[in-house]
């Protein structure tokens, strides 16, 4: 129940972010994609700044903007190192001096590295997924408007079914946050974030014309993503959790102290925030140095990479291939440096 639960969670903040990048990209007629795609590592601060961000929501924007043609495969790579999953929340708790630090280094690498894989793409014949155009879903259409503020009562009196059923899964949803019955383990930051993004899921629902709700938000998102995000997210939490069971992953870690940086590295492969917690708590103990960290941050992104893996397999693939080298490369230099 508890791998079931986490699913559906990340799947309705996945929807409401891929939502909120639609939402904006039509509004603004495209203005999102320039501000995206801008020169001078426009695209690279933005969504490594993002990305930095604690918790999983920024590394879940940023594939949303990936998905929908606003960032290129390298600055997605870069935000993947950037992003520190919800191990952040509890840095920020432990070591709130350190982990800024981390953080600062983190969206300098992702900026950088994400610039060189872009140069490199050619020469490494990186072939990125291709991009759901929003053109598709004629962005010009009088009848696509995405802010409709004065049909919102009317919405309401003659609400059709796709309205009321996006309405009464978020209200639903909403109530059993506040009850306690899901995300009860949640920190108090968490859970504002996830109340903030359920009223900006309503108001999104609520403000759109019945075009654009029927077009973009139920025929494109739901019907062509959502019901793929739900069944990679659960199938990658079941076998995580199979995997932390039976293999026993964390007190392998501690028991193989000469090897740590290259456990660190494995464990960092897994779609999962709990098990790169082992890293945190010894580091706060003093147990390993910061270069273990870094490389866990590194190549960890929490469950930011399972949207993606829903969407483009390869890509996710590639990503974490790439993140593993450079997680380890920076974990061993800054080790033979003493750090």
């Amino acid at each position: 129940m508890e791998n079931l639960e986490q699913a559906l969670i990340i799947t309705l903040l996945v929807l409401v972010m891929i939502m909120l990048v639609d939402y904006i990209e039509v509004l603004t007629r495209g203005r999102l994609s320039i501000l995206m795609k801008g020169g001078h590592f426009r695209q690279y601060i933005i969504s490594s700044a993002i990305a930095t961000t604690p918790g999983c929501l920024g590394a879940f924007m940023n594939v949303s903007f990936y998905i929908h043609g606003l960032l290129s495969f390298g600055a997605l790579t870069g935000s993947m190192i950037a992003a520190s999953g919800d191990e952040a929340f509890v840095m920020l708790a432990m070591f709130p001096g350190q982990a800024l630090t981390l953080f600062g280094i983190l969206f300098i690498l992702g900026i950088v590295f994400g610039w060189i894989i872009d140069k490199l793409a050619p020469l490494l014949r990186v072939k990125p997924c291709l991009a759901c155009k929003l053109s598709e879903l004629h962005l010009d259409d009088k009848g696509c408007k995405p802010l409709n503020w004065k049909d919102v009562w009317e919405h309401l009196r003659q609400i059709s079914l796709v309205r009321f059923l996006l309405l009464s899964i978020f209200l639903i949803f909403f109530l059993m946050l506040i009850g306690g019955v899901v995300a009860a383990e949640a920190s108090t930051i968490e859970r504002g974030a996830i109340i903030a993004v359920i009223l900006l899921a309503l108001f999104i629902i609520l403000t759109v014309s019945e075009h654009y709700l029927e077009e973009h938000i139920w025929n494109h998102i739901i019907k062509k993503h959502l019901w793929r995000v739900f069944l990679w997210s659960f199938l990658a939490l079941v076998v995580v959790d199979i995997g932390l069971k039976h293999w026993n992953l964390e007190s392998f870690a501690q028991t193989h102290m000469v090897w740590i940086i290259f456990i660190a590295a494995l464990v960092g492969i897994i779609p999962e925030s709990g098990p790169h917690l082992i890293f945190v708590v010894m580091f706060s103990q003093g147990i390993i140095p910061f270069s273990v960290l870094l490389t866990s941050a590194i190549i960890q992104d929490g469950h930011g990479m399972l949207p993606l893996l829903s969407y483009a397999p390869k890509d996710a693939a590639l990503i974490k291939m790439i993140n593993i080298v450079i997680g380890l490369s920076c974990g061993l230099i800054l080790y033979l440096m003493g750090f």
